[in-house]
């Protein structure tokens, strides 16, 4: 596998190998990661994007709006992939856990208050977190 350095990301394969403290989980319920596939072609996605799993099985950038069934099977990525290359197998995603609301990356399409509604049944929560990067 390649390395590709830029800024302070690290790119090994198709993923951001590189740490940076984001603040991204939030609270006391543990995330539960699982492994999943990345439909390709779009893009880099970056740590702490909504996804949802579409009617073929993969999982795509989530849309309020979809009828693939990616409004409704909502995760949060734990890590920051390429997908330009094509799908991308072994992707992580959290499935449960309290994230910060300052910190997810959510399509144009959803509001916050309607992602939590739609997010609270599974057992994914989104919290105002007030901190120094964030202090209002």
């Amino acid at each position: 596998m390649t390395t590709f350095w830029g800024g302070t990301a690290q790119i090994f394969g198709n993923r951001d190998v590189s740490y940076r403290q984001d603040n991204l989980i939030a609270g006391e319920l543990q995330p539960v990661p699982q492994n999943i596939t990345l439909k390709g072609n779009q893009g880099v996605l970056r740590r702490g994007t909504i996804l949802g799993k579409d009617k073929t099985g993969v999982y795509v950038v989530s849309k309020a709006t979809a009828t693939d069934g990616s409004e409704k099977s909502l995760i949060v990525l734990v890590d920051t992939y390429d997908t330009g290359s094509g799908d991308v197998s072994g992707a992580g995603g959290y499935f449960t856990g309290e994230f910060n609301a300052n910190r997810i990356i959510m399509d144009d399409s959803w509001t916050l208050e309607t992602l939590r509604d739609a997010a609270r049944p599974l057992a994914l929560f989104f919290q105002d977190v007030v901190n120094a990067d964030n202090p209002t």
